[in-house]
């Protein structure tokens, strides 16, 4: 059979097998992934930046899913890949610029890592502190094994080259075990324990045959002075592998490895004078980057400038001030500029690392980070730059008080989502102030600004809705009045109800806006609807009787003795539809008491 027919089949059997994802590594896939960009935000920015901790959280909850679903994540180390059930489940992308875990685990030595059920929120912080070295300076030197190995977690296990080493006959990577070994048989840190075992058993039995024949000793020792290794085989998967590595080299992008090469020059390059040549170019590199929409490279690009000072103590302070010039400039508003034009003209853009890159942004880009927000198009583009006004407006939100007076409607909405998610109770004089904003959307979100800034307390600015020109605006500020937490004198809702105009509206909404009255003021709106029982009406009749037994509707629910007495006086002098509604809320009221004592009739 040729080698074509050989992989041929060997694909073919691959695809057979992975059509349907194991659940377990799905879910390892995910938690890896998190791993890395949580280790990679926590080595660039700092355990304590906002976006670190974001992804530091996330990572938590995701490894807490997998872990009571399955118990334990473990992993075997490879140099450039880590396997679960002989899948590989992390590698890291061709054009990445910085060292992946893969590579960082087993140059530290470790070969297979097991993250066990109960682990917590600071253990799983150490773990990625011992990845690339945390604040503490007395671990600065040790390796990834020696910092766990001074915890002694019970909830992170490893095996290291060194035990592989030991049962392998000294040599990493070669492990003879009974019946071979694949990842998916057992665990590492299992196989070796089980070798162990059966290492003592025949050692045992070898004592105990001492006596044997000359002839079977000699074989013995033969097999004793041969070799278990048999050098380094490359077989045709890893060849192909190879051969699928070097292509995807030659496809690699040109600019990251301009990137690269202005990397190395950053690191070791001792001439002042082209020092500060680097450092200016790579704010052209920040402009490019930000122009073409390459976020997620401009977020390496980043964490690696900030990771300058640490590997190049020897800079001048005039660099030092190149470098911090270069943040503190990310907010510049032909920066932002280029972010909106790239953005509105791919809509459908892939937006992964933009969030991060306004995070990094200082409080003084708050002014164009609005206007940035009120000129772009998409709403998910809205929603991340939404995001990073919540952190970097915290302190700074007069631009988002002053954007309130602008005439767009959706810029306007997405300042009220944000203020609210500030809550910062001084904002409401700012909120009240658009109550007769053009757009009745906003509108509506002015009212749901009010509710969470006023959860109870006098309504009057709620109850200024009433008489707003859209009845969906009227109905959302309605039906918060009803809820009982909020007070309004009847003199404010007088003029209302009291209107040929309120006589018009649906008999739905004026039932709703009696129940708001009842809710806001209680008693004090009893004389206005006894009137409705008592009086004559020569025009607008029916209308009238419909008011009349909207009123007893509201009695009924009011409840009180002043109210009882108002119903019973309008079951004797009322029209007859008036009468029997009376005479229904009267009996509601009397259900309602049951068991209570009576209420007393006013005098």
């Amino acid at each position: 059979m040729s080698d074509l027919q050989k992989a041929q089949e060997m694909m073919a059997a691959a695809i057979a097998s992975k059509t349907t994802e194991d659940p377990e590594i799905a879910s390892v896939k995910r938690v890896l992934k998190l791993l890395d960009k949580t280790a990679k935000s926590n080595r660039t920015y700092g355990a304590t930046n906002p976006v670190a901790q974001k992804f530091s959280q996330q990572l938590f909850e995701e490894l807490s899913s997998h872990l009571s679903n399955f118990s334990k994540l473990t992993f075997l180390v490879q140099r450039s890949a880590l396997m679960c059930k002989d899948q590989i489940v992390y590698q890291p992308e061709i054009d990445s610029g910085s060292e992946s875990i893969a590579f960082k685990l087993y140059a530290d030595g470790v070969r297979e890592l097991a993250l066990l059920q109960g682990i917590t929120q600071d253990e799983l912080n150490f773990f990625l502190e011992s990845l690339w070295g945390g604040t503490d300076p007395t671990m600065d030197d040790d390796d990834i094994v020696t910092r766990l190995w001074s915890k002694n977690l019970s909830t992170i296990t490893i095996v290291t080259a060194e035990e592989v080493a030991k049962a392998s006959g000294g040599h990493d990577g070669f492990l003879v075990l009974d019946g071979g070994m694949t990842s998916s048989d057992s665990t590492l840190r299992e196989l070796l324990d089980r070798e162990q075992a059966r290492g003592k058993s025949r050692v045992g039995a070898a004592e105990a045959s001492s006596t044997a024949a000359s002839g079977a000793g000699a074989e013995s020792g033969k097999r004793h002075f041969k070799s278990n290794l048999i050098g380094y085989e490359v077989t045709d998967e890893e060849l192909a592998a190879l051969a699928k590595e070097i292509e995807a080299e030659g496809k690699r992008d040109a600019t990251l490895y301009v990137l690269d090469m202005a990397t190395a020059i950053l690191a070791s390059e001792k001439s002042p004078a082209l020092l500060t040549k680097l450092f200016g170019l790579w704010g052209s590199v920040v402009d490019s980057l930000l122009s073409e929409g390459k976020w997620t490279v401009l977020e390496s690009v980043l964490g690696l400038l900030h990771e300058t000072g640490a590997v190049r103590p020897d800079l001048s302070d005039e660099h030092k001030g190149q470098l911090a010039s270069l943040f503190d400039g990310l907010g510049q508003p032909d920066r932002l500029k280029a972010i909106e034009s790239y953005l509105n003209r791919t809509p459908d853009a892939n937006t992964e690392g933009l969030s991060t890159i306004l995070l990094l942004m200082k409080p003084d880009a708050v002014q164009g980070l609005c206007s940035l927000l009120a000129s772009l198009e998409s709403p998910s583009h809205h929603a991340i730059v939404s995001e990073a006004l919540v952190t970097l407006a915290k302190d700074h939100p007069e631009p988002l008080l002053r954007g309130l007076s602008d005439r767009r409607p959706v810029y306007v909405r997405n300042l009220l989502s944000i203020l609210m998610k500030l809550n910062n109770p001084r904002f409401v004089d700012s909120i009240d102030k658009l109550v007769r904003y053009p757009d009745a959307q906003v509108r509506k979100e002015v009212i749901k600004a009010m509710s969470h800034y006023r959860p109870n307390g006098n309504g009057t600015k709620l109850a200024a809705f009433a008489t707003d020109a859209d009845e969906s605006v009227r109905l959302a500020a309605l039906k918060l009045l009803m809820s009982g937490q909020y007070t309004a004198p009847f003199s404010f809702w007088s003029p209302l109800v009291s209107s040929d105009e309120f006589m018009e509206r649906s008999l739905s909404e004026r039932r709703i806006v009696y129940h708001a009255v009842r809710a806001t003021c209680g008693d004090e709106a009893i004389p206005h609807w006894e009137q409705l029982f008592t009086e004559w009406h020569f025009a607008n009749r029916k209308k009238k009787e419909e008011l009349a037994v909207l009123a007893a509707e509201a009695l009924g629910k009011l409840g009180t003795p002043a109210a009882v007495a108002a119903l019973e006086l309008g079951q004797k002098k009322g029209a007859t539809a008036v009468r029997q509604a009376c005479a229904m809320a009267l009996a509601h009221i009397n259900k309602q008491q049951r068991g209570k004592p009576p209420i007393a009739a006013a005098s």
